[in-house]
């Protein structure tokens, strides 16, 4: 049970109600983390358009899974690996990476692997990474804007992560199939 409300539509404080008819709209349903997080408007709309900026970063759908799920499986976020593992599926992502990550195994891909790595570096030393960190993430093929960009990711995901440990938010239903814990 949520420790939390989770607002809908109409209980709401006003400033988000149009961003959770917008969520409605995109996700056919309203997503239980969205509705905690209209709790504070602000920090709803930050989260949504930390999420857009994010998709359209120089990421593909792998990259975008590898980092968002290896930050949801290190902050062991109950409700964000279901989720993404769903949103995995609809983006078309091999579903042998989703397991991997997942399950915290090493990726069937070397890039990735080091992508993984990287993130994993980055959330785990608070963003102090070594050069040599920095430069096997850049012979991988990476850039210095994907370095940055995985910032952009974990702030995301420190929004909905951190949200969904307090309020102890129920996974929605369409993502209860993906149901994760952490090994």
């Amino acid at each position: 049970m949520s420790t939390l409300q989770i607002h809908s539509i109409e209980t709401a404080p006003e400033a988000s109600k149009s961003q959770l008819e917008a969520s409605v709209k995109s996700f056919g349903m309203l997503p239980n983390l969205h509705g905690v997080l209209s709790e504070a408007p602000e920090l709803l709309e930050a989260y949504k358009m930390l999420h857009d900026l994010f998709q359209q970063s120089s990421f593909n759908n792998e990259e975008l899974t590898v980092v968002w799920q290896t930050i949801n499986v290190e902050h062991e976020c109950h409700y964000c690996v279901p989720a993404h593992t769903g949103i995995a599926h609809m983006m078309k992502v091999d579903p042998a990476l989703t397991e991997a990550l997942r399950n915290d195994e090493t990726l069937p891909d070397a890039k990735l692997q080091v992508l993984k790595e990287t993130t994993l570096s980055i959330v785990r030393n608070r963003g102090n990474i070594s050069g040599a960190e920095i430069e096997t993430f850049y012979a991988a093929g990476y850039t210095q804007r994907q370095l940055l960009e995985i910032i952009l990711g974990l702030s995301q995901k420190v929004i909905s992560n951190y949200t969904n440990h307090i309020a102890k938010t129920p996974v929605d239903d369409a993502f209860q199939k993906f149901a994760w814990e952490k090994k």
